[in-house]
């Protein structure tokens, strides 16, 4: 018991008998109010030891990401802030010993848990059977990343580290609609996705996933409240896909996006100066011209003529590339973004720029490989 309670408790030999009686029943009150409160902490510990001797009872691979969230305080909260209706099918990544999706059942009214670790699935049956919630589950038991989802309403994940880009990605670019995904990221990659044009952590990644979709920063928490501990912290975001996208090609976008933040504190200007630079976007606008007046049906053969004697020449006779470095400069003079850095510059700024290339003639993808390729596919190509 603490000094300050133990100073209240103390009654005086000396005190008349009803202030006697009176200090008696305010001890009572007292001692009951703070015994009653070291249980529910008690509790909290226990549960905590609970929750993770299930994952003690496998061995977890911390490079795999397997780290089990196990503090039910931001178990709760990333519940409640996933705003879950009853009609709602929740698509889970990572269930793991099943923590979080032991909370999503009683909400949602159906959730749908992507595991890969066979061990893991086996635990998780165990304890959804144990709460009753055995028909609102399914279970896929495959990767992530190369399996195709079911319909869904929301995502709530704790994902591992090594696979956040690239299921982000996934989830933003994939053809399945949803209303929202709450997902507990490392710290610092949160940072990268939540970061705005001016921040040291903007990134293409931001610049991509803010084309089609809002990320809203939620809580952090900390390392201590996994295990096994990982080395960092982690954030939780919601990210919420746009009602509406600017029309754009995706893969001349996430081509031009990967140009340009190349090197990000780079102007405009000195970036597409760069003699290799110019080469490949000459090529690429060339083959995309070509294919272009092939779909059209309509040639010219002087034009065709032209066609030939750049692609004999490798596209990289001088005269040839001059004038396209030249083109490329003038439309960045003439819209104001020769000086411009592309980690200060907002994705209205981009997009402008973009259609003011294309409209010139100044492609950066190849547009032969559009057919064989989805959205996923071009805007993950971006991060290599």
């Amino acid at each position: 018991m603490n000094s300050h309670l133990k100073s209240r408790l103390y009654i005086s030999p000396s005190s008349p008998p009803f202030h006697f009686l009176r200090a008696i029943v305010q001890s009572f009150h007292l001692c009951h109010r703070y015994y009653a409160a070291k249980p529910h902490y008690d509790n909290d510990r226990r549960f905590r030891r609970k929750e993770a001797s299930e994952g003690e009872l496998l061995h977890l691979h911390k490079s795999k990401g397997q780290h089990l969230l196990t503090n039910p305080r931001i178990l709760d909260t990333i519940v409640r802030k996933s705003a879950i209706k009853p009609t709602d099918t929740v698509l889970e990544i990572g269930p793991g010993t099943g923590n979080l999706t032991l909370r999503l059942l009683p909400v949602a009214r159906k959730v749908v848990a992507v595991e890969l670790d066979r061990r893991m699935v086996e635990v998780l049956h165990k304890r959804v059977a144990e709460s009753g919630f055995q028909d609102s589950l399914s279970v896929i038991c495959q990767d992530a990343l190369k399996v195709d989802f079911p319909p869904f309403d929301l995502v709530v994940a704790n994902i591992p580290y090594g696979i956040s880009s690239p299921l982000i990605i996934k989830l933003v670019y994939g053809e399945n609609p949803f209303q929202s995904a709450t997902l507990l990221l490392q710290k610092e990659f949160a940072r990268r996705l939540l970061a705005n044009p001016g921040d040291s952590e903007f990134n293409r990644l931001a610049v991509n996933v803010k084309l089609v979709a809002d990320v809203e920063f939620v809580m952090d928490v900390s390392k201590r409240d996994f295990h096994p501990c990982p080395k960092v912290d982690s954030s939780v975001v919601i990210i919420r896909p746009k009602p509406e996208v600017p029309q754009v090609n995706l893969a001349e976008w996430c081509s031009f996006t990967k140009t340009c933040f190349g090197k990000k504190n780079k102007t405009l200007g000195a970036t597409f100066k760069q003699k290799k630079k110019v080469l490949e976007l000459l090529e690429l606008s060339t083959r995309t011209v070509s294919v272009s007046r092939n779909d059209e049906d309509d040639e010219n053969d002087e034009e065709s003529d032209c066609d030939e004697e750049m692609e004999s020449s490798g596209c990289g006779s001088g005269r040839t590339l001059g004038l396209f470095k030249e083109k490329i400069i003038g439309v960045l003079r003439s819209g104001g973004f020769e000086d411009k850095r592309p980690a200060k510059m907002k994705n209205e700024e981009l997009l402008e720029l973009l259609s003011l290339l294309n409209q010139s003639g100044v492609f950066f993808h190849n547009h032969a490989n559009d057919e064989s390729s989805n959205n996923v596919a071009l805007a993950a190509a971006a991060f290599d």
